[in-house]
């Protein structure tokens, strides 16, 4: 059993970092395997069906705007112009185009030949649907009268490709300005793999909790635990004995969200230790899904926010209440 004095201590870490302690779960894009990913009918499902967290992605364009998406620019899998055909890949950079532009693209259907729609089969098509702002978004959890959901903003901005965005100074004023303007500023935590995003918006808003953002393997991943890397802002494990947790600490994380297949229940346990939350992503399977809870992390990124409610309640985890609104 944990002493008295740790329990005090992490009772204490819990308040300053502003989160609460009950498990998270977050709708990944909005739940994207059941609605339109970054979408407002999606975020609109996920308030009704009722989550901890609204998971999201934001750019800014060439007017400055904020808008919610994954990619730094036009998706070819999702986006159609105004005469029905899928946009050319790569696909045009925010950074590139105006507010207006950007809405007049749709991007509320899968391009039936993608992999993308082989991964998400069942994805209801909601056609006409249009790229968000992020102020949208914000007006919409407003007309739900949800008061006590959270915002998981990744900051899309890649290192090896700075021409694709704003440089991260201008990046963070422009989504701290939305944030700060909205009144949302208490309900927001910021993540991202470019972790000079992150330490901006901790000299900046302070309050803001940070998330940790890495991936360990596969062909392009973030990490490295013998070196820093261009996500990492400088930092490297090399420098905190070959340890992740160790060196988001060191860097003023408040929030470590790895791939989930990097996890261990020990670094969980390592990551608990030094006062971080560990929220991993994407688990869409049940099976994973319950052993990520078994490992104790505190909270789960899923495109199935539906099935994660159900694994959560089946482990005894307290659900939050839908708010139902529409679109």
């Amino acid at each position: 059993m944990p002493s008295r004095a740790t329990t005090i201590l992490t009772v204490l870490s819990v308040l300053i970092t502003g989160q609460a302690m009950g498990f998270d779960i977050e709708a990944h894009r909005g739940g994207r395997a059941l609605l339109p990913e970054n979408t407002l009918p999606a975020f609109a499902n996920a308030l009704s069906m009722g989550v901890d967290t609204l998971e999201l992605d934001v750019g800014v364009t060439a007017d400055g705007e904020v808008v919610v998406s994954h990619e730094r620019g036009l998706n070819p899998d999702i986006t159609r112009d105004a005469s029905g055909a899928y946009v050319v890949p790569p696909g045009t950079p925010f950074v590139k185009l105006r507010l207006a532009d950007i809405k007049a693209y749709d991007v509320g259907q899968i391009r039936p030949d993608s992999s993308y729609a082989k991964q998400f089969p069942d994805q209801r098509a909601v056609p006409g649907t249009r790229i968000p702002t992020l102020g949208e978004l914000f007006a919409l959890v407003r007309k739900s009268g949800n008061t006590r959901v959270h915002f998981n903003i990744e900051t899309k901005i890649d290192p090896n490709r700075p021409d694709e965005t704003l440089d991260p100074q201008g990046f963070v004023a422009k989504l701290l300005a939305v944030i700060q303007a909205e009144g949302f500023s208490d309900r927001v935590m910021i993540q991202s793999f470019d972790w000079r995003t992150l330490l901006l918006i901790q000299q900046q808003a302070s309050k803001i909790p940070t998330v940790y953002l890495t991936l360990q393997r596969g062909s392009a991943p973030t990490i490295a635990l013998d070196k820093a890397t261009n996500w990492t802002a400088g930092f490297s494990p090399a420098d905190h004995g070959g340890s992740l947790p160790r060196t988001i600490k060191a860097a003023g994380g408040a929030i470590w969200s790895p791939y989930f297949g990097d996890v261990t229940a020990a670094l969980v346990s390592e990551a608990h230790e030094l006062g971080l939350r560990v929220v991993v992503w994407t688990v869409n399977k049940r099976d994973d899904m319950a052993r990520m809870i078994e490992f104790g992390v505190d909270g789960i990124i899923s495109d199935r926010p539906d099935l994660l409610r159900e694994v959560a309640g089946e482990k005894g985890i307290a659900l939050p209440a839908g708010t139902p609104v529409a679109p």
